[in-house]
């Protein structure tokens, strides 16, 4: 891990899963691309300041019938000074056939092979377990969440913030969960009118 000063340029791309944020941080080692979740609170624009770089590696990706080569950054900790410039026409250019990050990690799980359906001859079988339905003496299982929980209803934002909720006038997100949840956590603050600062990667409540 290694802590240098640069400039993150931070973009907006508008993909098939909705629009997701892109970075590529110079600094004097070299330039490389971000692709953290945390960049997704940001609005597009050029921030500076110290950044703790946890891993540097090449990454790849096929858009639009090109293969794409990039050294990627995984990013910590960042110290920005500032909220942020707007981006102008003369900064990094951006590949608008960005892969979404959640498209890259989406990963088919492998096919389970199925149970047969019947027994192998010459293969010892189990004896079937007697069923505790309508046998005298079992008592009841015990009752299932379901039931238990029926007439308790919980608060969507309660499931989506989980420990931080109820939200307070200041909110700090935790960018090491789901990709897809932290997405849809920034999504709500922004409609319950929370305002994102840069420098200290927290949420404040509207006045």
């Amino acid at each position: 891990m290694i802590k240098i000063p640069g400039r993150l340029t931070v973009r907006t791309i508008h993909g098939r899963n909705g629009p997701f944020n892109v970075g590529l941080l110079a600094a004097s080692i070299g330039e490389f691309v971000i692709k953290d979740p945390q960049l997704n609170q940001f609005s597009e624009g050029v921030f500076e300041g110290e950044f703790l770089l946890i891993e540097i590696r090449p990454a790849s990706y096929f858009a639009g019938g090109r293969l794409v080569v990039e050294v990627r950054a995984k990013v910590g900790e960042m110290l920005l000074t500032e909220d942020g410039m707007l981006v102008t026409q003369h900064g990094p250019r951006f590949d608008s056939a960005e892969v979404d990050p959640l498209e890259e990690e989406a990963s088919p799980a492998p096919p389970v092979p199925p149970a047969p359906s019947t027994p192998v001859p010459g293969e010892p079988t189990a004896p079937p377990v007697p069923s505790s339905q309508g046998e005298a003496g079992v008592a009841p299982g015990p009752q299932a969440p379901e039931a238990h929980a029926a007439g308790q209803e919980t608060h969507p934002d309660a499931e989506l913030f989980g420990l931080l909720w109820p939200l307070g006038q200041s909110v700090k997100l935790d960018p090491t969960v789901d990709r897809a949840l932290f997405r849809r956590q920034v999504s709500r603050l922004k409609e319950l009118g929370y305002r994102f600062q840069a420098p200290t990667q927290t949420w404040q409540a509207a006045a």
